[in-house]
């Protein structure tokens, strides 16, 4: 994956896309190839230009610091704050999901407002990822701004995830798809599909969002055939050529 930050037209880089997609290691390893440079090491990359850079800030994960009675949100704010105040046109920032501490309108104008300061007053080299899909206006408003998303495919239902970095911005995070992929029971993600069905129906912005969903707007699931039902429980992974070949062998069987 290419990078390109500089202190002009491409100062900030807002990244969408679901989770488990890369967002993360994407701009961890941007921030090594910096640090690898700077002490004279040579960087994994066919070419590379790394302009002098004073200082590495980061707000990446989250943990809340009970001895100093901080919860989770206060320490990323606290971090947030510390980057705002001390960073320069010649730092690298590294900002992973600000502001999903709090409420969503909270979070959202909380995040907005930071890209806003950084592009206009900062105007650091920053890569910033979000759920917040809001957030890629911003290239039409901001100078210095510009949307990057991570690639995936839609198959048979399911996520693929393509590691791949690409211009423009993600329309949905594919979290319920996330959520079924690590294991939760398919009647929860079912009913969370329905739901968000129901919540996008609906004029959010208005607040006009039902707190009771007809029973009618749940859409059933699509009933699979035996032969999907296995082929939608079976971990290729872990399979022999042979064990492979002798499923195979069996659902051509019950096809018959």
């Amino acid at each position: 994956n290419d990078t390109l930050l500089d202190n002009e037209d491409n100062r900030c880089a807002i990244i969408t896309g679901p989770n488990m997609a890369g967002k993360s290691t994407y701009m961890r390893q941007v921030a090594l190839i910096v640090i690898m440079a700077h002490i004279g090491s040579f960087v994994p990359a066919k070419s590379a230009q790394i302009p002098l850079t004073d200082r590495i800030f980061t707000r990446v994960g989250a943990s809340d610091n009970l001895i100093f009675d901080q919860s989770t949100f206060m320490v990323e704010m606290t971090e947030v704050a510390a980057i705002l105040l001390h960073a320069t046109k010649d730092s690298l920032l590294i900002l992973d999901e600000v502001g999903r501490g709090t409420s969503t309108y909270d979070g959202l104008s909380i995040a907005w407002s930071v890209i806003e300061y950084l592009a206009n007053t900062v105007r650091a080299k920053t890569l910033f990822s979000t759920h917040y899909h809001e957030l890629t206006e911003l290239e039409t408003k901001l100078d210095g701004v510009k949307n990057y998303k991570v690639t995936v495919k839609e198959l048979n239902g399911a996520v693929v995830f393509l590691r791949k970095i690409a211009r423009g911005g993600a329309n949905r995070s594919f979290g319920i798809e996330v959520a079924s992929l690590a294991g939760v029971p398919k009647e929860v993600t079912a009913r969370a599909k329905s739901i968000l069905r129901a919540l996008e129906k609906n004029d959010i912005a208005r607040g006009k969002i039902q707190t009771e969903f007809a029973e009618e707007e749940i859409v059933e699931e699509k009933q699979l055939t035996e032969v999907e039902r296995i082929l939608s429980e079976v971990d290729l992974n872990t399979m022999s050529p042979m064990q492979a070949f002798l499923l195979l062998s069996d659902l051509k069987v019950k096809l018959d």
